[in-house]
């Protein structure tokens, strides 16, 4: 079993920059929010702020606690997200403009954890989200139609370990942090519940869509190898069938097979609480919840082949005051630049950076 591990950068660089960006609905940087953050060449400034969003999303944004999802489908590039008591959010691949999607009241009313969008083998695509709060896994179109709703496990099946399979049948609560799908298989976190597993439920069909909870589940409570403090984020490399998830107490990145066996761990600053890992190429964007220095806010980690290159802080460089604590971070590469999006939490904010050539 392989471990790696990553060295923290805190070098922060505060040089001129101004957030600009034409569109649909134009985003100001907020009062202060200026300045670069980032190291060498992977240094970013503030392109939009919450402003861009709806102002059905901007009533609500405070409330955020949730993630993003992009589609890279060719041609596309669209990133989703939700937030409690608006729904789901499209924003534009070029960055320029953001929507609201007509979303099922299901989806709209209560928290979604995280975003996934995943092809099914006709190439048709699903957003599928983790409803911590109720309890629920949630399957829409990307208009928004609600398609499937996984409910917790009734405690009748056996979910293939018997911590597991005992949880629920002793009327344990489930509580999806994070979704991914591979090869038919829903992979589910479930990270802030005392059972702290990597669940997985089956799709049967797609049209209509069923799907029911399989017997395969891995983790489990602990800090030893493939064991998670809290398995908050759950994420596929494009490309791979690997499981990667984000284990924020212990400050790393578990990785598994798709049947659930634990091949390595990549570790992250102490103290960084990572919410999730995000990968483009042979990139990865990590947001996390806190940083070693609390005092600073929270850091935004950017990886090249799993070696850390760039920490950007957006609270203490950018200034932008409510990102205390990163719920999660998305990236794309367009023209040759990064472009992150980040999701703060408690408060809930929102921002896109673009990389400084």
């Amino acid at each position: 079993m392989k471990r790696f591990t990553i060295s923290a950068i805190f070098v922060s660089l505060l040089v001129g920059g101004a957030a600009f960006g034409p569109g649909a609905r134009r985003g100001a940087a907020q009062a202060g929010a200026s300045g670069v953050s980032g190291q060498g060449k992977y240094r970013f400034r503030v392109l939009y702020t919450s402003s861009h969003l709806p102002p059905e999303a901007q009533r609500v944004l405070k409330a955020a606690h949730g993630g993003f999802a992009v589609d890279r489908r060719p041609g596309r590039g669209e990133a989703y997200f939700a937030l409690p008591g608006a729904g789901i959010i499209q924003i534009s691949s070029d960055f320029r403009s953001t929507r609201m999607v007509e979303t099922a009241p299901e989806v709209r009313d209560t928290n979604m954890h995280n975003t996934t969008l995943w092809y099914a083998p006709d190439g048709t695509p699903y957003l599928t989200f983790p409803g911590n709060a109720v309890g629920r896994v949630f399957t829409t179109s990307l208009d928004g139609e609600l398609v499937h709703t996984l409910s917790a496990p009734d405690g009748s099946k056996d979910l293939g370990h018997p911590i597991a399979t005992d949880y629920f049948a002793g009327r344990g609560n489930l509580v999806p942090t994070d979704v991914e799908q591979v090869d038919g298989l829903l992979y589910v976190a479930t990270g802030y519940s005392n059972l702290d597993f990597v669940l997985t439920a089956k799709i049967l069909s797609f049209r209509p869509f069923r799907a029911e909870w399989y017997d395969l589940a891995f983790g489990g409570k602990g800090s030893g190898p493939g064991q998670f403090g809290t398995g908050h984020g759950i994420t596929v490399p494009p490309g791979t069938t690997r499981i990667d998830v984000a284990d924020r107490p212990n400050s790393e990145i578990d990785r598994f097979t798709r049947h659930g066996q634990y091949l390595s761990t990549l570790r992250m600053p102490l103290g960084s609480f990572p919410c999730d890992i995000f990968y483009e190429g042979n990139y990865a964007v990590v947001g996390s919840l806190h940083g070693p220095d609390r005092s600073k806010g929270a850091p935004i980690y950017l990886l090249e082949n799993d070696q850390l290159v760039s920490t950007i802080m957006p609270k203490e460089d950018l200034g932008l005051a409510n990102f205390q604590h990163i719920h999660n971070a998305a990236m794309r590469i367009v023209g040759g630049k990064i472009y992150i999006l980040a999701q703060a939490w408690n408060p809930g904010d929102f921002a896109i950076l673009e990389q400084v050539l």
